[in-house]
């Protein structure tokens, strides 16, 4: 039977993250610490956990089907893949910055600067874009001490929150890219491979939509649904239940979580009580 290889990273919180979207996607993994291949019991597929730099090669050599990967890390390796889905986790800029307490005007101080970085195909690319002569200095790790012991003026890393530059007298200046994680395929896939990862996505997919809504429960003054279903329209009808007290249903809908707070007064103007928001698990539409 066809099965379909899928790449993850084998360690950090992209692995985490990863193992997790499977797991509630429904794939059984049987993992143990430090095993590099993984059958998955209830589904056409394995599961390949390999160092994140190797995965683009890999993928584009057609040795895994898929992966789980930052879109950053495609980028650098200039890998000739298709991504299908950005995913919304693991999201980070690469970002150029400098130290705290040398003055900094704009991109074109970057002239003539020594940049350190473990992204230099990345890097190029933008001082190239915006025609600054910079000598690109190559560092596997730790690229944020570089300009306290004099190898670097400023430095080209990924950036989460922030800390790290702020404990190293670092200043974020310019943002390269923005990415998060995403689910990559090899160009050359058989129609049976992509009917798998056709399953594979729908799960993925349900997930994700329910992670991004609630389901929101509410009492409402009969006169007033119409107005209150209006303001949440991700289903194709809300539920309505009578209440016992004359004049007033209970309203069951969905609403996507980053829309909650900007229309909770609106719901409440409405005459909306005993507003109940519980997580969704999968979401299926």
């Amino acid at each position: 039977m066809m099965s379909l290889n899928i790449a993850i990273q084998k360690s950090g919180r992209l692995f985490d993250d990863s193992v997790k979207l499977l797991k509630e996607a429904g794939l059984k993994i049987d993992n143990s610490k430090g095993q590099l291949k993984a059958t998955i019991a209830n589904f056409d597929a394995e599961v390949y956990f390999l160092r994140n730099s190797d995965i683009p090669k890999y993928l584009e050599d057609g040795v895994v089907d898929l992966a789980i990967i930052g879109e950053n890390t495609l980028l650098e390796k200039q890998a000739s893949v298709d991504i299908l889905s950005q995913l919304g986790f693991s999201k980070c800029r690469l970002s150029i910055a400098t130290p705290k307490d040398v003055v900094y005007n704009g991109i074109n101080d970057l002239n003539g600067k020594k940049i350190a970085t473990s992204y230099p195909n990345t890097l190029k690319s933008f001082l190239k874009e915006h025609k600054i002569d910079a000598e690109i200095h190559l560092i596997s790790g730790s690229v944020e001490i570089a300009p306290n012991i004099g190898l670097a003026d400023a430095i080209c890393d990924l950036v989460s929150s922030g800390s790290t530059l702020f404990k190293n007298g670092l200043q974020e200046q310019e943002i390269i890219l923005k990415s998060q994680a995403c689910i990559a395929v090899n160009k050359d896939l058989s129609k049976e491979k992509h009917d798998i990862i056709d399953q594979l996505l729908f799960r993925v997919n349900s997930v994700m939509k329910g992670r991004n809504h609630k389901y929101i429960l509410m009492n409402v003054p009969n006169e007033n649904i119409a107005a209150v279903s209006d303001i949440l329209p991700v289903l194709k009808s809300p539920t309505v239940l009578p209440l016992v007290e004359e004049g007033w249903s209970s309203l069951h809908s969905v609403i996507a979580e980053h829309d909650f707070w900007s229309v909770i007064n609106e719901l409440k103007s409405l005459g909306a009580e005993g507003i109940l928001v519980v997580p969704i698990e999968k979401m299926v539409v």
